[in-house]
């Protein structure tokens, strides 16, 4: 695939029902910026846009909850400027000017995420990185590439493969959506994870703005032992604690074979069993998705008695045949079914249009993705797949397992409820409410790659414990005036009540 390599720009949700000037935020009046600060933003020699449709634009993501609202042309927040750096000398700038006056600071770029992480809660100064987009350099030796943080998926790879024959091997569903900045900022995991590892493995280094202006660089090394990793400090981070304006990452020689398998298991327990042992036997092919019996008769037509498992590897031929030999001996008593079924989920893998359709047509659709050990992951995936079913409103529930672990794996729960008009919210809440405590009462993650933005921010205290008092101080050190992405994380929030969206 040829792409523009150049900047480039989001992919908006669910069109605002209305004149961008209508639109109204539904977290309440943010922070405005003067037409004093306004001049001192433009003076930096960034882009600075403040016009009502910008600013509409840059008041939400694809968090389905705020696509429901867009039809009745609402956003959760609206900012008051938006600006387009294209340096890191204006980045530094920009930030130091919001640190000065106590003005939020929101990061955004694709604003492809789910959990409103990118929307300006608290309004302010919306920060587009986009234009900060392209490989810098790639060291085919040492095998990185260093790469701005607005560059999108799609470009980043066409590049990489046709110009210089290596792959970072980030493929989420989100690809011609998300940026690489957005990747980090919410560790993000792309569907080739069992091979190349989630985003936080891929991480060399970065260099990263702090809030009052300053330019630090991290990590940097293969590996060392200078200290707390602080790549990882950042990573995950949301935008809260620093803004990341450049990264170094791992690259892999573009696969030279690829092989694909699928199977049928009479019961996903059965299925998640054979994951776990082709996982712990290090021979977990890059693609290992397994459906439950709704969502593979949904997906595959293979009727309501198979759990279907679609198994895809890449890489060096040799070790690609090894690992499927593994894999499949794993599934020795599962019924082996066309691989042709791989070859479908390839074909739409990176479709998102049927999400919008389902908005507009009067559903509430959103998809909740943990992790749990190998041990637990049977009782989850019924607990929870009960507690959803069990909310008043609910249509459909399912789930898939990918993304594994020799520890454990990552389970996608999916749902569907048509609850009436006005009661939307409540019913989302409802089922996140379940849904969650039913994952954390038996010992699985908050988020496995989606992050928390403000969508599960209320859960964040009890899903860490002790350790979220940690959290909380680091941001009191790294960013005192609270001005980074304020309303995320659940985190305290000198601009207005913890909780964003209840």
């Amino acid at each position: 695939m040829t792409v523009d390599r150049g900047p480039g720009a989001p992919t908006p949700p669910i069109g605002l029902s209305g004149p961008a000037a209508d639109t109204t935020g539904a977290a309440g009046p943010g922070v405005s910026v003067t037409d004093a600060i306004l001049e001192r933003l433009e003076a930096t020699g960034a882009t600075v846009q403040a016009d009502p449709a910008t600013r509409a634009e840059h008041g939400r993501d694809w968090w389905p909850l705020a696509m429901t609202w867009a039809l009745d042309n609402r956003v959760l927040a609206l900012p008051s400027a938006v600006v387009r750096p294209t340096t890191v000398e204006q980045v530094q700038a920009v930030a130091g000017i919001c640190h000065e006056h106590r003005i939020p600071l929101t990061a955004a770029a694709g604003r492809s995420g789910v959990c409103g992480s990118a929307v300006p809660a608290r309004g302010g100064v919306v920060l587009d990185f986009c234009a900060m987009a392209g490989i810098a350099s790639v060291d085919r030796t040492s095998m990185v590439v260093d790469v701005r943080p607005g560059t999108f998926g799609d470009a980043l790879e066409d590049e990489l493969q046709t110009d210089h024959g290596v792959t970072v091997g980030h493929w989420p569903q989100s690809m011609t959506l998300s940026t690489v900045g957005g990747w980090l900022a919410c560790r993000g995991a792309g569907q080739l994870s069992n091979r190349y590892g989630k985003i936080e493995d891929m991480v060399i280094g970065l260099d990263v703005v702090l809030a009052d202006g300053r330019l630090i660089h991290t990590g940097g090394h293969a590996r060392a032992a200078t200290g707390p990793d602080l790549n990882q400090l950042f990573v995950g981070s949301e935008g809260t604690f620093g803004l990341i304006v450049g990264a170094r990452l791992r690259t892999h020689p573009a696969p030279a074979a690829t092989e694909t398998a699928a199977f049928g298991f009479p019961s996903f327990a059965a299925g998640l069993e054979a994951c776990r042992v082709m996982t712990q036997d290090a021979a977990a092919p890059a693609v290992q998705r397994l459906y439950d019996a709704v969502e593979s008769d949904r997906n595959f037509q293979t009727g309501p008695d198979h759990a279907v498992l679609l198994l895809l590897d890449e890489g060096h031929p040799d070790l690609v045949t090894a690992r499927m030999k593994v894999a499949s001996d794993a599934c020795a008593d599962a019924a082996p079914l066309d691989t042709a079924l791989v070859d479908r989920w390839m074909g739409h893998r990176n479709e998102v249009s049927q999400l919008e359709s389902l908005i507009s047509g009067g559903l509430v659709v959103d998809t909740m993705e943990i992790t749990g050990p190998w041990a637990s992951l049977p009782a989850i995936y019924e607990d929870t797949i009960a507690a959803i079913g069990a909310v008043d409103g609910t249509l459909a529930v399912s789930s898939h397992q990918s993304h594994a672990y020799t520890d454990g794996a990552c389970l996608y729960f999916t749902f569907a409820g048509k609850p009436p008009p006005d009661e939307k919210d409540a019913y989302y809440r409802a089922v996140w409410d379940a849904g969650t405590r039913a994952v954390l009462h038996r010992g699985g993650s908050l988020s496995h790659h989606h992050g928390v933005g403000v969508s599960r921010a209320r859960f964040m205290a009890e899903a860490l414990g002790g350790a979220f008092d940690v959290v909380t101080e680091l941001k009191g050190v790294l960013d005192p005036r609270g001005i980074l992405n304020p309303g995320k994380l659940g985190l305290p929030d000198p601009f207005g009540p913890d909780a964003v969206w209840p």
